[in-house]
């Protein structure tokens, strides 16, 4: 029992050393870890302070050297500042200079003024006491010395202001005839075209007499349809083997020669043929006026136009003035319209399509209200022309246009319409004309003999020299040019000249 006592002792004992043991132990090893924690806080806290030294040091230099630069660009910006403050009181003092020197002259000048007015005074004193004088000298006052002076002044030059008045008329006339003749005639050389004479009426051959009466139809129901539809009258006389298409339009003799054409040449004439015909030949001739048109402006060289306008131009195929061709007219008045043009420095291609366009409104005239000037400025505008070119076509009939490409396409047109054979006149017309002309300038006081000449375009006037002088002479030309303006009519321009001569005749015996 002891012995377990004493075992249980030991037991007890040894277990209470080797808990002391195992304590001494584990605080012995917390106290070596605990070390080496410390060990490594404090090293690595005096890293961070190293690391502080440096940046502060670093952080130090860096500030002084941004204080150094600072302190350099200050001493800099002083010294510019020194020398901007050195020129603005260098200005300044020379400013000062010359305002002082300003006044200077100032005031000389105002002296000056001062003088010249005292001196204005003297001479205006001085010219009413010498107006005065003459005016008691001569028991005349201002205005009627004035009166005086004038109308001897008047005396004296009227007839040397007169006699050079006609000089420079004469020889600027003499000069800018000879140009424009020369431009003229150089144009109207260059450009060769030929005219045919167009008549009311269309000849239609048949293949026999016995196709007259077909075309005639039972109680004439043909013949009717076709006149009704066509807008023209068919003459059936006893020439053989031919009818006449008789109208005062051309497209419609032209539809309806095509539809007679066509219904001879199918044989069965009947009023629904020969509405199928005219129909098909309105369409025909749409296409031919079209390719008029083309071929027109090909010629001259115009493209970029709209299609509606080409058609337009087409027209002008089946268009004409006093017997004359309207679409000829045209072309050879825009090709005179280039040289003439050509000759003046201006641009021919613009004057060629303003000579061109300049009758554009008689394709529509006859469909349209208002004059061919009229309506022709209209389509022009609408399809986007230039004003100048439409100005062509509004205003070549005007006695003086104002825009230098209408004046050309005037004295183009002119030249194409006076022509030999371009426009239908009768030789009975003609002399008739020529007598007018004749008479009109012979009904004035003073003249001898009257004689027109070159066609009608010159009327030269004889004068009594004993009653007309030469003053008088150069007013009895506008007259005479004036009253022909009002009361006749005639194509292009009449040059009227007034001859005045004197003769003196002495015999040596």
């Amino acid at each position: 029992m002891l012995e377990i006592i004493i075992a249980i002792v030991a037991s007890f004992v040894s277990l209470a050393i080797g808990l002391g043991l195992g304590y001494f132990i584990r605080k012995q090893v917390g106290k070596n870890q605990a070390s080496s924690v410390e060990a490594k806080a404090e090293k690595i806290l005096n890293e961070a302070k190293n690391k502080e030294q440096e940046l502060l040091l670093k952080t130090k230099e860096k500030a002084i050297k941004i204080i150094d630069e600072a302190k350099v660009e200050e001493n800099q910006r002083r010294l510019e500042i020194s020398q901007i403050q050195k020129r603005l009181e260098t200005r300044e003092s020379m400013f000062d200079k010359q305002l002082l020197e300003f006044e200077e002259r100032k005031e000389r000048m105002q002296k000056k003024v001062e003088e010249i007015q005292a001196i204005k005074t003297r001479v205006d004193e001085a010219y009413e006491k010498a107006l005065l004088e003459l005016q008691r000298i001569s028991s005349l006052d201002k205005e009627e010395a004035k009166a005086l002076l004038f109308e001897r002044v008047e005396k004296q030059v009227k007839d040397d202001l007169m006699g050079r008045i006609i000089k420079l008329e004469h020889e600027n006339s003499e000069v800018y005839e000879s140009k424009a003749r020369e431009i003229v005639i150089d144009a109207i050389q260059r450009c060769a075209s030929d005219h045919s004479s167009e008549t009311t009426s269309t000849a239609v051959n048949l293949p026999s007499d016995e196709m007259k009466g077909r075309i005639i139809g039972k109680d004439g129901r043909n013949i009717k349809t076709i006149e009704k539809m066509t807008g023209c009258e068919l003459i059936i006389d006893d020439t053989p083997d031919m009818i006449l298409v008789s109208g005062f339009s051309p497209i419609r003799r032209r539809v309806c020669q095509l539809a007679l054409e066509k219904l001879i040449k199918d044989g069965r004439i009947q009023p629904a043929r020969i509405e199928e015909f005219i129909e098909e030949s309105k369409k025909e001739l749409a296409l031919d006026i079209k390719k008029a048109g083309e071929e027109a402006l090909y010629k001259l060289g115009i493209t970029g136009l709209d299609p509606k306008l080409v058609s337009i131009v087409g027209r002008l195929k089946y268009r004409t003035s006093y017997g004359q061709s309207v679409l000829n007219h045209s072309i050879e008045v825009a090709q005179l319209c280039g040289m003439i043009a050509e000759e003046l420095g201006v641009d021919a291609a613009k004057a060629k399509k303003a000579g061109f366009f300049h009758d554009i409104g008689k394709a529509v005239d006859q469909d349209t209200q208002g004059s061919h000037p009229e309506i022709g400025y209209t389509i022009l505008k609408k399809f986007g022309m230039d004003e100048d070119i439409a100005d062509a076509a509004a205003h070549h009939h005007d006695d003086k246009p104002e825009k230098l490409l209408t004046q050309i396409a005037k004295s183009a047109d002119a030249i194409s319409a006076s022509r030999v054979g371009a426009r239908r006149d009768t030789y009975e017309q003609f002399v008739a004309r020529l007598e007018e002309l004749e008479k009109t300038a012979s009904d004035f006081p003073g003249v001898d003999k009257v004689y027109a000449i070159q066609a009608g375009r010159e009327v030269r006037i004889f004068v009594k020299s004993d009653q007309v002088d030469d003053y008088q002479a150069y007013n009895l030309a506008k007259d005479i040019a004036r009253k022909i303006e009002n009361e006749l009519q005639y194509p292009g321009e009449i040059r009227v000249n007034v001859i005045r001569e004197t003769r003196i005749i002495e015999y040596a015996r």
